[in-house]
């Protein structure tokens, strides 16, 4: 080959390079599902998840469940026709007073809930409007590009609020207080939230600043003395709801309550549902190892053990009365109807 003669470039294969994996060839359980197969596995899942399915319903069974809407009742005539302005006017009485029965004996631990339904604290912008910088960063407290429109205080100097945004701003204010027998029953307001969210998420040297101190008041007012880590219902109030209708942990009861007892709440009906078409509710309830009542996990799991068992049973009367030898070659279509070809 004459030395001038340019070499040709090396062509570029697109071929992989080999291996077992490329090509394939790793070893591999392929299954035959036989009859017996079918009808073991079904049987197997059968036995499984209807016994579960009875325990939890069980379970939520146990749980003695008490629920009382209050916003319509605890609502003056007088105001029935502009219930806004019965929740705006400071000079109204916003004290309702219900009475619950219990139905069965409540062991103690006795969580308190209150419930809001219509409420969509899954709205995009709702749910941005935060800083949670700002809320575990006493250095932070000029973030508030999130917070719009609650995120300073106006005037001739600009003020940040802590915590800033609509979510902290809608923070619930409706108040419980339980008596029985006129002895007051003590609501116990520790560890209602997340470990999580008081250690790392909420400053233990944040403090309140400005808050609820705008032109227009959304609803509760935070203790400016205590740190947001220790101010637990707003911490509650921030773990936004994925649906509309939620629930959320007011405070506990650490005494049993008797079959036939009556309780008497008295409630400040201070927040303002009647804007949006929502309902309050006010709910007592204990707790199993499912925690609370929810009949849920118990009707799918027999529902999905029910629907095997009757595969089951199916598939077996299917191989007892009209038995199909595995791969018999007589069913394929061209030996069945020689004729066709």
């Amino acid at each position: 080959m004459d030395e001038h003669e340019p070499t040709r470039p090396k062509a570029i294969s697109k071929k992989p390079r080999y291996s077992r994996f490329t090509q394939q060839e790793l070893p591999a359980w392929k299954p035959i599902l036989t009859p017996g197969w079918v009808i073991a596995s079904f049987v197997t899942v059968a036995i499984m998840f209807i016994p579960t399915g009875l325990l939890c319903l069980s379970a939520s069974e146990r749980v003695v469940e008490i629920v009382d809407r209050y916003d319509d009742d605890c609502l003056p005539d007088s105001f029935r026709t502009n219930p806004d302005s019965f929740i705006q006017n400071n000079k109204s009485n916003k004290t309702c007073i219900r009475t619950l029965k219990v139905p069965r004996k409540m062991t103690a631990p006795i969580f308190i809930y209150y419930e809001l339904d219509n409420f969509y604290q899954n709205h995009r912008r709702y749910v941005k409007s935060r800083s949670d910088k700002q809320l575990r960063d006493p250095g932070a407290a000029e973030e508030t590009k999130d917070c719009m429109p609650e995120d300073i205080v106006g005037g001739d100097n600009d003020a940040p609020i802590v915590p800033c945004g609509l979510v902290a701003w809608s923070l619930f204010n409706d108040t419980y207080t339980f008596s029985k027998a006129n002895k007051v029953v003590d609501i116990d307001k520790k560890d209602i939230a997340w470990k999580s969210d008081t250690r790392v998420k909420f400053g233990s040297n944040v403090y309140p600043k400005n808050f609820q101190k705008g032109e227009l008041i959304g609803g509760g007012v935070l203790d400016e003395s205590k740190p947001l880590s220790e101010q637990e219902d707003l911490i509650v109030w921030m773990r936004t709801a994925a649906l509309p209708n939620f629930r959320k942990l007011y405070g506990k009861i650490n005494m049993d309550l008797e079959a036939n007892e009556t309780i008497t709440v008295v409630i400040q009906n201070n927040y303002n549902t009647y804007d949006f078409g929502g309902e309050k509710k006010i709910i007592l309830s204990t707790a199993s190892w499912i925690g609370g009542k929810n009949d849920f996990f118990g009707i799918a799991f027999l529902t999905i053990g029910g629907i095997c068992l009757f595969m089951a049973i199916n598939f077996i009367f299917l191989y007892v009365f009209k038995p199909r030898p595995l791969g018999d070659p007589t069913y394929l279509s061209w030996n069945r109807n020689p004729n066709a070809q």
